[in-house]
């Protein structure tokens, strides 16, 4: 496929795959390429982004499957130089729930993609099902961009998020590795750590969320006052008066954002706003905008 209508197309061409699109050309393509074949031909894809399976999931999954069977196939694609074998595209989770349950043959959907279109394919299925975990999401989209040079704006082009989703989910993986352990565990939600990317001590911050049960909001209002206190402490030098101080303040009050103002010799000087996230560059522009 070419990388530009592709890319538009993958999003769309993965839901007619995995059945979520049942138009008469998505029917006959799934008739041409599915089959029934032994479960043990299937093996898992090491470079899946999703690491994790709840076992309550795996659980409802199991009793499912035992009752009704596979409602949709599994897609894979065959291993090179193996008879007999296919990896799996998207759909490990039915593939080990139908081991539980004592299936000996599964349906799949058999296609030929490269190590890229594997890839992508396994990361829409999963975001598109929510089954990733934040930090998994992240990591996948980093090995899209490591591995085969996407920049963010392609990235969100073919996943079918925004751009502001695709960075502030990289920015996760700048977290400590005891702040990303809660957020792998469930502990903390995306909507937490993005609050944790800016804040002096991540660790402690985090620790003091979980135990008291605070809300995303309650973290970012957070992260805001240590945002403003590290900047109060930063900011005054001994040649800035005291009028250029309370302005500072007056401006950072208004905006909810930290604001520094330098003077210059001849009159001239710079106004600086800190912002977090892509968010709160968006609510600031709208304030500009009135």
């Amino acid at each position: 496929m070419s990388d530009d209508s592709g890319r538009r197309r993958l999003g769309r061409g993965l839901a007619a795959l995995i059945g979520d699109m049942d138009t008469e050309a998505s029917v006959i393509e799934r008739a041409r390429t599915s089959r029934r074949v032994p479960i043990e031909f299937l093996r898992p894809n090491p470079r899946n982004p999703r690491k994790s399976f709840e076992e309550s999931d795996l659980a409802d999954l199991t009793a499912s499957i035992r009752e009704k069977g596979i409602m949709q196939p599994i897609l894979v694609r065959p291993v090179a130089g193996a008879l007999d074998s296919y990896e799996i595209i998207a759909g490990e989770r039915r593939w080990r729930a139908a081991q539980r349950a004592g299936l000996h043959e599964v349906p799949v959907l058999v296609h030929e993609v490269s190590d890229k279109e594997a890839l992508e394919l396994a990361i829409i299925e999963n975001v598109q099902r929510e089954d990733l975990n934040p930090l998994e999401e992240a990591l996948g989209y980093q090995q899209l961009i490591d591995e085969f040079q996407y920049t963010q704006a392609a990235l969100a082009d073919v996943i079918g998020k925004s751009r502001p989703h695709v960075a502030n989910t990289l920015r996760l993986l700048k977290l400590p590795p005891p702040v990303q352990a809660h957020l792998r565990e469930g502990r903390l939600s995306a909507g937490h750590a993005r609050a944790l990317v800016t804040v002096a001590d991540p660790v402690s911050v985090a620790e003091r969320i979980v135990e008291a049960g605070w809300s995303v909001r309650d973290a970012e209002a957070l992260s805001q006052q240590q945002e403003k206190k590290d900047g109060a402490t930063r900011a005054p030098k001994p040649d800035k008066d005291a009028d250029t101080r309370a302005l500072e303040k007056a401006l950072s009050d208004t905006l909810g954002l930290v604001v520094t103002i330098e003077h210059k010799a001849n009159g001239s000087g710079t106004l600086a706003v800190r912002y977090r996230s892509l968010e709160q560059l968006d609510g600031l522009c709208r304030k500009l905008q009135g």
